[in-house]
This record gives structure tokens, sequence and C-alpha cells, in this order.
């Protein structure tokens, strides 16, 4: 049941001159729970009534006949606040829970509408570092979350495959590489000969021109230069795909940007044609300071291309391809204006689905001091990460649970997890400092304490043997704190969809932590497993939605959900 459509439908009368669904809209959840479930501001009705928003709310109450669903209704400073019968509630959540399980807070709000989300987008032959773990992971969490509201995703790698290093890196593996030694640590090794020839170059400066040479024979399909830069990429992914495996990432595409090196050229005719670009000491630029932006490079002097040619070549590719209705970029907020920039200059171009294109920006990841080190050097390697956080958590099994079975794969689960979730857990315009420690702490905010809860819930079930279709007396569930976890069960669909409309997969973190404190505050006051059958079935019930809705949430935030810790 809509509770927030029931009151939308019984003010209706009261306030013709909203729809129903602008009144729903309007309808949000007191912080203070004692105030009530549901509140209706009258503050936006004073201009058009011209009374305040406290008579408003007064004369309504005198005038609202309460259905069987809902307890109260009262006019407290200027707000509709309404408390639902707490039989009532309690039974339409835990029974919409039990019954759809794994689609509980799922909708339809996406159907028929396709999405393109790019996101992570690492640089072939370079290392996957620990910046790399916010695109990845938001992009991931927001791909799952419009999955699960009906989009049709395309997720995209957009490979950073193209440009002038790639010159440097063939000339530097034909100098100094060795295919063997590079084939066992593909990352490492072709990181240290392409450092190796910037040193080299400083004192040979004929390396830079031997590489622009190279580079150009590339761009031509030379079939040296071609299967040189095939094997990078061929490498390079093959690493990255294992710490993809490992973050349980997945793409439809691995288009990056040498994919788009075809496409260009009618991207140039097109600007050309509308005069949208003008020439500039022998570069071409889009001119966008009427907009309050500098300038837009499109070609150099030399006539080669730059990342805004092949954004826009990109842009314009999955338009005709997909023929999208949003098209999401997970990157940085340093690239802003780059963003502003491209998407200023494809609605020029005049079309329409410019506004489609949204920059989804994040800060900056640092790192604790001394939280970590590396073999690496002065580069953290993602996976370096990965595997310390899945071998600290081992030790931690060991030394709490030492019988647990399948102690490795929990570990895999609860470490990586306990990485991902203090990803997602900061909003992601902000910075934030990794520390591993308090990301693998079972107290507080953290992934592995949401993790816990869950398989506490699981115990509990399998001590009792719960069948979710035995009967069930929903009104024995009136003590508080077992009415704030339906409470919070009941919002999980509003904050998925509140998530998906911010690009905000924190939203959703935060909710499975609140979650987590609800249940276990209800776990501390209750005893669960009681003499009185119709108790017992009722708290298992409660239990059992806390555990689906966990896992639910657990799964839009990439994190596994482990029934044994």
């Amino acid at each position: 049941m809509d509770y927030k459509m029931s009151i939308a439908e019984l003010l209706h009368p009261l306030v013709p001159s909203m729809t129903l669904e602008e009144i729903r809209n309007l309808v949000e959840h007191p912080k203070n729970t004692d105030m009530g479930d549901y509140a209706f501001p009258c503050f936006k009705l004073s201009k058009e009534m011209r009374q305040a928003p406290q008579v408003i709310a007064q004369t309504f109450v005198d005038q609202i006949n309460l259905p069987d669903t809902l307890a109260s209704v009262e006019a407290i400073s200027g707000f509709l606040n309404f408390k639902v019968s707490t039989s009532h509630f309690a039974q339409n959540i835990l029974e919409a829970v039990m019954a759809q399980k794994e689609y509980y807070g799922s909708s339809d709000v996406g159907e028929d509408k396709k999405t393109i989300i790019e996101y992570s987008s690492v640089n072939i032959a370079k290392p996957f570092h620990m910046g790399h773990i916010r695109s990845t992971m938001i992009g991931e969490s927001l791909r799952r979350i419009y999955d699960f509201l009906g989009y049709d995703t395309v997720a995209i790698n957009h490979l950073g495959d193209y440009g002038t290093q790639f010159g440097k890196l063939i000339v530097a593996f034909k100098l100094w590489g060795d295919r063997e030694t590079i084939e066992k640590d593909p990352i490492p090794e072709l990181l240290k000969i392409y450092v190796k020839f910037h040193q080299e170059a400083e004192e040979n400066p004929e390396l830079e021109d031997e590489a622009r040479s190279w580079f150009t024979k590339l761009e031509n399909n030379d079939p040296e230069a071609v299967e040189l830069w095939t094997l990078f990429k061929e490498m390079s992914l093959k690493v990255f795909n294992r710490v993809y495996d490992k973050l349980g990432v997945t793409f439809d595409s691995y288009a990056g940007e040498s994919f788009y090196s075809d496409k260009m050229q009618a991207i140039l005719d097109e600007l050309r044609e509308k005069k949208i670009v003008q020439k500039s000491e022998g570069a071409e630029i889009v001119d966008l300071e009427p907009y309050g932006m500098p300038p837009a490079l499109i070609t150099k002097k030399d006539g080669s291309t730059l990342y805004m040619t092949r954004d826009l070549a990109a842009a314009k590719y999955r338009k005709d391809t997909y023929d999208f209705d949003k098209n999401i970029y997970v990157v940085g907020s340093a690239q802003k204006l780059h963003f502003q920039q491209w998407i200023k200059i494809v609605e020029l171009m005049g079309h329409a689905w410019s506004k489609d294109c949204v920059h989804v920006e994040f800060g900056m990841v640092s790192l604790e001091e001394g939280s970590l080190s590396t073999r690496k050097g002065n580069v953290v390697f993602l996976e370096d990460v990965l595997d310390k956080a899945v071998e600290k958590t081992l030790e931690i099994i060991n030394e709490k649970n030492p019988d647990l079975s399948d102690k490795a794969s929990v570990a895999k689960s609860i470490g990586i997890g306990a990485v991902v979730f203090q990803e997602l857990y900061t909003s992601r315009t902000k910075d934030y400092a990794f520390s591993l420690d308090k990301t693998l702490s079972f107290e507080g905010e953290t992934g592995p304490y949401v993790q816990y809860t869950h398989a506490r819930a699981c115990s509990v079930l399998r001590k009792a043997e719960f069948d979710p279709l035995s009967d069930i007396e929903y009104g024995v569930l009136s003590d508080p704190a077992s009415k704030e976890v339906v409470r919070i069960l009941a919002k999980f669909n509003e904050i998925v969809v509140l998530a998906h409309k911010n690009y905000e997969p924190h939203t959703v973190a935060r909710y499975a932590v609140d979650l987590a404190q609800a249940f276990n505050r209800f776990y501390h006051d209750n005893s669960i497993l009681v003499e009185d059958k119709a108790l017992r079935n009722a708290r298992l019930a409660l239990v059992y939605s806390s555990k689906i809705v966990l896992k639910n949430a657990l799964h839009l935030v990439c994190l596994d959900a482990p029934e044994q810790m």
C-alpha cells in the first residue's frame, strides 16, 4: 500500500488546485518519529488560501475522516502529522517484503528508458590504482540502482587506449622491453619502461620524435604498431579484469578512445558546416566565452584531435547506437569544465539530447599516512588494497571465529566489501581519506557492521526454522524498537528512487546502516524465540524481512551478504 498516495487522496478534495501526484510529493517523514509517520506541510497553501499554515492545518484536521489504515492526524506547527495504524502498517510492509523478496524496493519507474553509464575508464598500460575506486564503484552502484528501478542500462568502460603515449610505449618496448617478463606482471613492467622512456628522452630528445612517428604509424594501421598496441591492451585488460572480478564489477562495452578514431571526421565536418568552429593561431576552437567558459580546443595546429573531439564523437555514436534517454559520465570533479564545454558544444550543434548528458562528478580519495604501503613505489595499486583487506579480515576471523566454514570466501566478501562500503558511504561530492583499520571495524558505520547484522538475522532464522507462510498477528509488534524497524523497511523504495535521482549511492549505504542499527536495537530489546507463538512468529517475520532488505541494500552498494560470519 502507498501510504503517501492514501494521504494525498484524503487531502485532494481539500486542495483541488493541486494534483494527487503534487500532493503526494509533498508528503514527508517527520524527523522526530514521535510526531508521526507521515507529515504534510501546509506552508505552500498560505498564499492561495490566505491563512496561516497553522490555521490551515487545524481546519483540515477538522474536515478529514480517517480510514482504518490511519490511527490519527494532528495539526502541529503548520504540519498535518499522520500516524499509521500499527497493526495495518506492520502487516502491509512485512507481507510486501516477504512476498517480493529480492524485488522489494524495486519499481518500473525506468521501464523502456535506456541509460548509458560510463565509469572506471582506466588507462591501458597504466596502474589500476586506488584513485580509480571512486569512478568504478560509484558507477557500478548506479548501474545496479538503475537496473533495480527498471531502466535498460548499458555499462561502458571508456578505456584510455589512444594517444601519443602509445608511441612512447612502443619505442620503450622495442628498446628495453622483455615480452616474457612483461607478461608475468604487465602493468608494473610497462610502467617501468614508460618511466624509463621519459628519463632517457631528457638526455635524448630524438626519442620524442621517434614516439610521434610510431603513433602516426599506429593511426595508419601499421601492422607492427597495431600488433604491439593490441598486446599492451590485452595484457592490461587481463590484469584489470582480475580486479573487476574481485569487486564484482561488469561492463557491457569496453569501447575506448581508439574506437572513435574513425568517427571524429564526421564531427569535425559537422562543426565546420555549421560554422561552430573558428581558426585561432592555426588551431580550431569553439568560442564559449559568451556562455561563461573559455574557448574549447577542437584540433591542434597540426590538425590532430583531442579528448574534446573524441568525447563529442563518443556521445554522438552512443545516441545513434543506443538512442539513450540518459547518458551518464562518472568522472572526477577535476573534469567539470571539460564536460560543461563539450555538452554545450553538442547543444550548439543543435542536438536536443545534449540535456540528457550528465556529468556525475566526485571528489578525491586520499590515504591516511602510514595506513598502506606498496612494493610498487609511489603508486598504490587498488588490487594491493583489496588483497590486504582480505588478509586482515582473515586474521580477524581466525581470532574471533576460527571454526567458521569457508573462511576464505567469507574473508573475501567482508574485506573487499569493507573497502567498497567506505567508498560509497561517503557522499560522492566530498573528498575523503581512506583508512583500512576503520574500514574493517565490525562496529560503527561500516560494511562489516551491516554484513554482520545480516548474518545475525540469518542465524536467528536458522535456529527458529521460520516459515514465512505461517499465520502472523502483526498487532503484537507494538514496542518502539519493532515499530522503528518497520518504519525504516517502509522507506526502502523511496531511498532507492532518491539515490537514482541524485546519482548518490551513499543514500542507500546510509540507509543500510540505519536499518542495521534499528534491527540491532530491536534484537537487544526483544527476546525473539519466546514461548508465546504469536509473538515469536511476528518477531521472526520482522527478522526475516530485515534480512531480505539488508541483502537488497547491500547488493545495490556492491557488497555480498554473508549468512555466517
